[in-house]
This record gives structure tokens, C-alpha cells and sequence, in this order.
């Protein structure tokens, strides 16, 4: 004799202190992970989604105290098992250069997305999330690209995100890269600003080019050293645009080293024989402020960068 399952029931989350502030939206992203950014917009508008038993638009600034009524949105969809590796988990934990209980700074090492998505199945902060269970609230502040080390700060509460994405639009964050690029840097070139716009490849590869109808960007660079045929750069984004600095480099005729996307025959000829195996661009330094307080952290060059730097010297 069959017996019918019994489907999930729906689940009452309360808002916590941390949570307060950010959209309703948002705070089911967070805590419906897997699930599909359409199937919770269509919870909300088809009423399934309840804050203190009323409906709500997804734009809502949840409050601590907040009862949301959650539906079993995840039934059906496949949950990925996926965590980090011993050796990956060992080298994340290794790399948090500092923590509070507002934030953690993170030194991204190289090959590592900031997050899952576009094949990635596990990024930075999934792992952080599987790391460490027992923060409530954890997101991205900022974004490196997968093939860039550094600085990366994720918040531990809404508080702190909001206050930090403010001073990161009002242009209040110091954010300083180190650059390997190819051929001699001109010393007059103090600033680069060029428009850029994302592109598809004909093989569907994203890219992102000089683009006359593209979002405004600048970037501004200062010589740190000089080689016989390459220029160590300090880059600081005045704006966040996908690939800034590698676009910038490129387009001023001297591409970082190591960038596989974006590389000429000049940065090619300037890396034989030498030990790169990785794009040349790390976030170094950052400075910001947290609850009234001005934050300053670097974090060194891996040795990988800095044997290519003693190439380079020889």
C-alpha cells in the first residue's frame, strides 16, 4: 500500500542584529542557497514568501525581529555536496590576514573565484561559508578575478557591507595593485581613462574591451621599478569595472604579464625563459574604514611573484 510523502513545510526564519538592513531579496538568496534568483522572485510575488505574515516586495528593508516565512523552495533541485579539499581548506585558512567581528581580509590566492558560477561550483566565499558554519552572515565586499591574488574583504554582518559599499562607490577605498607589465611604461603616463564594455568571443568567451559606448574607467598607475624590457606598476582603480586594469594596461600598449586573455606578442617575448606560470597582478594594499576606524592591511607578493621579480633584476 503506498503512502503519499509529506512535502516539506515551510520554515519561519527571524531576522537577526546582523542581518537588519539589507533587502528581502537579498536575505533569501542567503538563505535559500542553490536555488534559482527567478524561483525566489516568483515566491515573493506570488505571496509565498511572508514577512510578519503580510506580503512584502522583494526592495523591503528587513528588521530585526522580522519573521519570514520561507516556502520549501529548494524541493526538486539537486543540493551540491561540494566543500573545499583538505589542501584547499588548509590554504584558505591560511590566508586570512586578519579578522574582526565586523570582517575578514582574505590574501585570494591565485586560481581561486570569489565565488561559484559560470562553471565554478565553489568559490571563495561558498568555502568560507563551509569553513566556518557557525557565522550567520558572511558576503563578498569586492571582487578579484580568479587569476588575481589579494586583498579581498568579506563582511560578517549588513552593517558592515553597507557602510563598506558606500565608501566603495563615494571612491573612499584605497585599493593598490601590484602590475608586471610588459615593455617601458611611459613616465608621463600617470592615468589611464577609457570607457570599457563587456564582449562575447565568437567561442562565447567573455571579454572585455575599449569601448567608445562603454561605462566610464580610470585607473591610475605609478613606476615602481624598471627592467630592460618589463616595468613593475602600482595600479590604483579609481572605478570597479570588470578587468580594469588588464584592459588598461593592453590598451596603453603594455600588457600585464602572464594574462593569457589579454597578452600581445610583446608581453609573449617578454616572458621567455621567465619563471611565470600566472597572470602578474596582485591586490597588495587597501585601506578603509569600519565603525569610525581607518583600517590599513597589505599583504606581500607570493614567492612565485617575487621569483619572476628576481628574474627580472638578474
Amino acid at each position: 500500500m503506498k503512502t503519499s510523502e509529506q512535502k516539506p513545510a515551510p520554515r519561519v526564519q527571524r531576522v537577526t542584529a546582523q542581518e537588519s538592513g539589507q533587502r528581502l531579496d537579498n536575505f533569501l538568496l542567503r538563505h535559500t542557497r542553490g536555488v534559482p534568483k527567478t524561483r525566489v522572485y516568483r515566491a515573493i510575488r506570488k505571496g509565498e514568501v511572508r514577512v510578519n505574515k503580510g506580503r512584502a516586495k522583494p526592495e523591503y528593508k528587513v528588521v530585526a525581529g522580522d519573521e519570514i516565512r520561507i516556502p520549501p523552495l529548494s524541493e526538486g533541485i539537486p543540493q551540491s555536496a561540494d566543500k573545499p579539499s583538505l589542501a584547499w581548506e588548509r590554504r584558505i585558512r591560511d590566508s586570512i590576514i586578519h579578522e574582526t567581528h565586523d570582517f575578514i581580509a582574505i590574501n585570494k590566492p591565485t586560481g581561486l573565484a570569489v565565488h561559484g558560477g559560470s562553471g565554478v561550483r565553489l568559490g571563495l566565499i561558498e568555502a568560507l561559508r563551509r569553513l566556518f558554519p557557525a557565522e550567520r552572515y558572511m558576503e563578498l565586499v569586492h571582487r578579484l578575478d580568479r587569476d588575481t591574488s589579494g586583498l579581498v574583504l568579506v563582511a560578517k554582518n549588513a552593517r558592515t557591507l553597507r557602510e563598506l559599499h558606500h565608501q566603495l562607490r563615494d571612491d573612499r577605498v584605497d585599493k593598490r595593485y601590484l602590475a608586471l607589465v610588459a615593455g617601458k611604461w611611459p613616465a608621463y603616463r600617470a592615468s589611464v581613462a577609457a570607457p570599457l564594455a563587456k564582449h562575447h568571443t565568437a567561442s562565447g568567451e567573455r571579454i572585455v574591451r575599449v569601448d567608445a559606448n562603454g561605462k566610464q574607467a580610470e585607473t591610475r598607475f605609478r613606476v615602481l621599478e624598471r627592467f630592460a624590457n618589463a616595468t613593475l606598476l602600482e595600479a590604483k582603480p579609481v572605478t570597479g569595472r570588470t578587468h580594469q586594469i588588464r584592459v588598461h594596461t593592453q590598451h596603453s600598449g603594455h600588457p600585464i604579464l602572464g594574462d593569457c586573455k589579454y597578452e600581445t606578442e610583446l608581453a609573449r617575448r617578454c616572458c621567455e625563459n621567465a619563471p611565470i606560470k600566472r597572470l602578474f597582478l596582485h591586490a597588495q594594499a587597501i585601506t578603509f574604514t569600519v565603525a569610525s576606524e581607518t583600517i590599513s592591511l597589505e599583504c606581500p607578493l607570493s614567492a612565485e611573484l617575487e621569483a619572476v621579480l628576481h628574474f627580472f633584476r638578474q
